[in-house]
């Protein structure tokens, strides 16, 4: 390629040095010029020759290097417009992946904002579902407490006289048939109420005649005599028996007491009893 921009230089170099050595004086007149050609006989002095050769050989020369180049041009023109159809694809490829990850962008954001969603609905989910299994739970404990029953007779077991005593003694009944919702201790016979409601209780106690002894047994709420039954026979066998509803709140106590100087028995028959049940909140 160097070589081909120095062509041009040398060239005009070589048409400069022809110029100068076939140049005449400029003073030289028409006459003269005339006279020399007569006496040359019209021919072209050898260097003069020599150089219009030269000259055509250079334009001949210039000529194949302006059909080169132009060639060369050519070649030039169509690898630029191959590059640029390229650089276009390029263009087009680069805003089509541009436009494409500006939807997969878009759409992930998208996703971002649901997921966010369901993990909102999902954490609402969670906070409904504690609250109905809270509910659940405060139903599934009103529900047992609204079951509430027991049934005990006086000994666990033998035969045998529970009394008499100087003083008022409680009764405690150890021979559970039924304790639903265990509000009935037979460890202490007393029945302490879990929920506010009325409850109905009943008592059955047999005892021996005697002359100085009766059978007699109080009902007892928070240390206060409720209901009572009471039977004196001079001889064999007596019993007396009673109930009553009451309304309780929470903790709420209800047990049975000996009363002072008289007896109960008790044996395998359960003859001496407490009962009781809830028969509705409130």
């Amino acid at each position: 390629m160097e070589i081909r921009m120095l062509l041009p230089l040398l060239l005009l170099l070589l048409l400069l040095v022809c110029s100068v050595s076939a140049a005449q004086p400029q003073a030289a007149s028409e006459n003269d010029i005339l006279s020399h050609l007569r006496q040359t006989g019209g021919q072209v002095e050898p260097d003069q020759q020599t150089c219009t050769q030269d000259i055509n050989a250079v334009l001949r020369e210039m000529s194949a290097w302006l059909a080169g180049l132009k060639v060369e041009v050519q070649h030039l023109q169509r690898d630029n417009e191959v590059k640029t159809k390229e650089l276009e694809s390029l263009n087009q490829r680069y805003q089509a992946q541009a436009a494409e990850l500006a939807a997969v962008k878009a759409k992930a954001v998208g996703t971002e904002n649901q997921v966010e969603a369901q993990v909102s609905e999902l954490a609402a989910v969670k906070a409904k579902a504690n609250v109905t299994e809270s509910r659940v739970e405060a139903l599934r404990r009103e529900g047992e407490a609204k079951r509430l029953a027991f049934s005990a007779a006086l000994l666990e077991s033998g035969s045998g006289n529970h009394g008499p005593f100087n003083t008022h003694t409680t009764m405690v009944f150890r021979h559970v048939t039924t304790n639903i919702g265990n509000a009935y201790s037979p460890s202490t016979g007393l029945f302490t109420a879990p929920v506010r409601g009325v409850y109905h209780f009943e008592f059955h106690i047999y005892g021996h005649g005697s002359s100085t002894n009766p059978t007699a047994a109080i009902l007892v709420k928070n240390g206060v005599q409720i209901f009572a039954t009471y039977e004196k026979q001079p001889e064999g066998g007596q019993k007396a028996s009673n109930g009553v509803t009451l309304l309780l709140d929470i903790g709420d106590v209800v047990f049975m007491r000996l009363r002072a100087n008289s007896w109960v028995h008790d044996n395998q028959e359960h003859h001496t009893t407490f009962s009781g049940h809830l028969l509705f909140t409130m």
